[in-house]
């Protein structure tokens, strides 16, 4: 349950008359089932919103298990923004590349270098680590998990959701809400009861996942893979180690051999996918695998934990309906290559807090709910897509060049260009950036006050919309006019901040401002004349004003919030 939080947490937005749940006989705003990555996540974002909300998870206890590694620079940024990063930064190690081994002999390696106005590299932390610091920043706004609870059924109506929860107890409750989300996994209760499809296959390979030590002399913070090829140039042994905090730690996948794999039956709903039950790998299996595949020769040891599991590609027909939507695996699962699941499932979690915000207060356009899956569902089909190609062929066979590959990996390339929440370009607009768009990071910003130069994405921390305002250009409407329309037209959910150009004069008193000291915000933004852009929450450009007028606002603004 939770404290009390006004809004207003985003920033510095006045409050927010509520129109909502109390009065329409809900006990919370949104109830999520789940309490992953994805569930803790929108969770936290709803709470940062002054959303009330309830989560629930089946599981008495957080699992002890390293299944997603991986944290993108993309979802750094996102936790960023949300003021939780440094907490995920002192937890985790740094994931710098990849070497590659056929057959015993080195044939490549891949290094995670990014641009440099990128703030933020690869990273891996266990997933069980990743969900303590989310679960202890949820905790900052009085809301904990209700543990050993699992959604059994729900019903919906134009004004609400009738969900009934039951205890490991046995007990019952029937809990009202103004919306669900389903964040439970790829046996969703949400899904199933929803009517959502879920057409995929199955890989018919099991694997072995264990988290071990080894004391090889190879680099810290590069993965192994690790592979054998038959005289048919097949692979047919695999051998995968991704770093881990800790001295030589790493969670090793391997083939299952034929001793340890048994026909399971499968799941109810068909779907095979996850962690197994059944014989654990032990200690001499894991190192059975390193006597024949690893790079040197090598003793596991510390064995914590180990498990069998199988791998499905999966995607819903869409991603909600009515006042209930899924998120992460409960709407994609597919190969863990490239740490591409639970990162896309965090995206999932940030586009859709956002919007359950406004629509809480009734403040969003009719569109706005739709969004979630106009945007989110082409990113989880191409996700799906490129996984299951890059597990049966190998990253190396993408023909994308390496720069733009490494990028698309660090989810920095997901983008709404086609989205119907944002501003088209004009005719004949050729800008590199634009509506849709990640919003980039860029440094030299100087204040007033303090003697230090800031990032852009230092000033975005906490809140939610925000207009960015560029100089001035003779053909658009001043900076004030800009910044009365934006609060005018989003009932106070918009803050303008301005962003001077290096050598203009400190006009803009009154409102935040900082000034471009290197250009580095001209260049990254693509101006030399006075601009506007709308940021959304969630890191992504609602719209590019070139030259910025009150109508181009009002008109991208109208396709988000009420009128």
């Amino acid at each position: 349950m939770e404290g009390t939080v006004r809004r207003g947490a985003h920033g510095g937005r006045p409050p927010v008359a509520r129109s909502g749940s109390t009065e329409r006989g809900a006990s919370t705003d949104v109830l999520i089932a789940g309490a992953g990555p994805v569930g803790l996540t929108l969770a936290a974002e709803l709470r940062r919103s002054g959303v009330s909300c309830r989560i629930v998870d089946r599981l008495p206890a957080r699992l002890p298990y390293a299944k997603a590694v991986g944290v993108q620079p993309r979802t750094l940024e996102l936790f960023d923004r949300m003021g939780l990063v440094r907490d995920v930064l002192d937890a985790a190690v740094p994931m710098r590349g990849q070497l590659t081994y056929v057959n015993g002999a080195e044939e490549g390696r891949i290094e995670l270098v990014l641009p440099p106005e990128v703030p933020y590299g690869f990273a891996a932390l266990p997933q069980y680590e990743t969900e303590r610091v989310l679960e202890e920043f949820l905790g900052r706004f009085g809301t904990r998990i209700e543990r050993s609870t699992e959604l059994v059924a729900f019903a919906q109506d134009p004004v609400g959701v009738t969900s009934r929860l039951r205890s490991s107890s046995g007990g019952e409750e029937e809990v009202r809400s103004r919306f669900l989300v389903g964040c439970d996994g790829a046996h969703s209760v949400v899904r199933k009861a929803l009517g959502l499809t879920f057409e995929g296959g199955a890989f018919a390979e099991e694997y072995m996942l264990a988290d071990v030590e080894v004391g090889w002399g190879l680099p810290p913070g590069y993965g192994v893979r690790s592979m054998h090829r038959g005289e048919d140039g097949a692979v047919d042994d695999l051998l995968v180690c991704i770093p881990l905090p800790g001295r030589g730690r790493y969670r090793m996948s391997m083939l299952v051999p034929p001793e340890l794999s048994a026909e399971r039956p499968a799941s109810g709903d068909g779907v095979s996918h996850g962690l197994e039950g059944g014989t654990a790998p032990a200690l001499a299996d894991i190192q059975k695998v390193l006597d024949r595949l690893a790079p040197e020769p090598v003793t596991a040891s510390a064995l914590r934990w180990s498990s069998v599991f199988r791998i499905s590609h999966r995607l819903v027909d869409r991603y909600g309906e009515g006042r209930v939507f899924v998120a992460g695996d409960a709407a994609h699962i597919h190969p863990p290559t490239g740490a591409q699941g639970m990162n896309t499932g965090v995206q999932d979690a940030c586009n859709l807090a956002w919007k359950l915000a406004l629509a809480v207060v009734d403040a969003a356009h009719p569109r706005l709910l739709p969004s979630y899956d106009a945007e989110r569902h082409p990113v989880g089909e191409e996700v799906v897509g490129r996984t299951v190609r890059h597990a049966a062929e190998g990253v190396q066979a993408d023909p994308t060049d390496p720069e733009t590959l490494l990028l698309r990996e660090a989810q920095l390339l997901v983008s709404y260009r086609e989205s119907p929440l944002v501003t088209p370009l004009p005719p004949g607009g050729e800008a590199a950036l634009r509506p849709g768009d990640r919003a980039p990071d860029c440094g030299g910003l100087t204040g007033d006050i303090a003697s230090y130069p800031v990032r852009l994405f230092d000033l975005l921390r906490g809140r939610g919309h925000v207009l960015l305002v560029y100089g001035h250009h003779p053909a658009g409407d001043t900076p004030g006019d800009l910044t009365s329309a934006a609060r005018e037209l989003s009932r106070g959910w918009v803050e303008t901040c301005r962003i001077l150009p290096a050598d203009a004069p400190d006009e803009a008193a009154g409102v935040p401002h900082h000034h471009d000291s290197r250009g580095e915000f001209a260049r990254q933004y693509g101006v030399e004349e006075g601009a506007a852009f709308v940021v959304r929450p969630d890191g992504y450009l609602g719209a590019c004003l070139r030259p910025p007028t009150v109508g181009q606002l009002e008109e991208a603004l109208g396709r988000v919030f009420a009128r």
